[in-house]
């Protein structure tokens, strides 16, 4: 919580301003879950991905997303500050939502978003930012509207065995037709990025070259601002109870022991077969990339993300 001071010819006004919160990293990471147990905060209230171009509502987030991994920065920032504000103060586009809706359940999604935006402003609640997709703006995010950022960092191998699990692809097109990320970020990359444009690769050749753009940028980051939160999936899995701990801390809120228990329950899973997306055995996940993938196909892994990898993880990790 921090306090900003404005003063004018009559009189000194001390305005209380709640710190949002970004949960960002590269996709696949564990942020929905990360993010979710720190909204279990009462002071806290969770948004998920506004960045998202297929499953955002303009009710919630009403600026326009042409790409995945939307580069934001001073130079564009025009297109997408305001709609950012008012999503981060709980001003909910009714009007937006109105435009779009297709089916009676929208009109059910709409009520519901409506009041709860709502009852998160009247509460002042910090607004926590749940979105990986927004990794290439964290900074432009985190200086205008004064957010602690949390960036979550995953072995490269279990990246890829994540996404080869779920069949995610992923057109590197998005990239080069944001020509300020190309110039400002990912001018290393561009012949790599353009052949990949041109022609869709194997999906393991696709997350590490993904993984390895992501983790540059997050390189970049704890250069530029080593006072983010950097937390590794693996780590904050093996212990997620102690790491959590530390995480509230940091980030001011208070680690309750209901909070505590809720955490425990959510992050050490007995009933395997239980569906809830969040619920999970979380150690167990760590080394799953082990049967997802051919040897072969770690040590293609491994062989190609090393000059990145190396700085995150050591031969053991493998």
């Amino acid at each position: 919580m921090i306090y900003c001071q404005l003063v004018n010819a009559e009189n000194i006004i001390n305005i209380m301003i709640e710190k949002g919160i970004l949960v960002t990293g590269s996709h696949r990471s564990g942020s929905t879950w990360v993010g979710q147990m720190i909204a279990l905060s009462p002071s806290v209230a969770y948004i998920h991905e506004p960045f998202n171009i297929i499953y955002n509502r303009p009710g919630i987030c009403s600026a326009s997303f042409k790409h995945w991994f939307t580069y934001i920065c001073e130079e564009n920032e025009n297109l997408y500050y305001e709609a950012l504000k008012d999503t981060l103060e709980f001003k909910y586009k009714i009007l937006k939502e109105l435009a779009v809706i297709k089916a009676p359940k929208d009109i059910v999604r709409l009520f519901r978003a409506c009041i709860l935006f709502t009852m998160y402003k009247l509460s002042n609640k910090r607004p926590l930012m749940k979105d990986p997709i927004a990794i290439f703006s964290a900074e432009w995010l985190a200086k205008r509207f004064n957010m602690d950022v949390i960036i979550l960092i995953r072995h490269p191998a279990a990246f890829a065995g994540s996404l080869k699990k779920a069949n995610w692809t992923f057109q590197f097109s998005n990239f080069i037709e944001q020509p300020l990320l190309m110039q400002h970020h990912l001018s290393d990359f561009r012949d790599q990025i353009e052949e990949f444009a041109k022609k869709e690769k194997d999906i393991i050749d696709q997350a590490i070259l993904l993984w390895n753009v992501i983790h540059y940028m997050i390189l970049k980051y704890k250069k530029r601002n080593p006072d983010w939160n950097y937390v590794k999936h693996e780590t904050i899995s093996k212990n997620p109870m102690v790491e959590f701990g530390k995480l509230y801390d940091k980030l001011n809120l208070t680690y309750s022991k209901d909070i505590h228990d809720k955490i425990k329950e959510y992050s050490i899973l007995k009933n395997k077969n239980f569906e809830d997306k969040i619920k999970r055995d979380s150690k167990s996940n760590i080394w799953s990339w082990k049967k997802r993938l051919t040897e072969d196909e770690i040590e293609r892994i491994k062989d190609k993300t090393y000059d990145i990898a190396k700085n995150f993880y050591s031969e053991e990790d493998w």
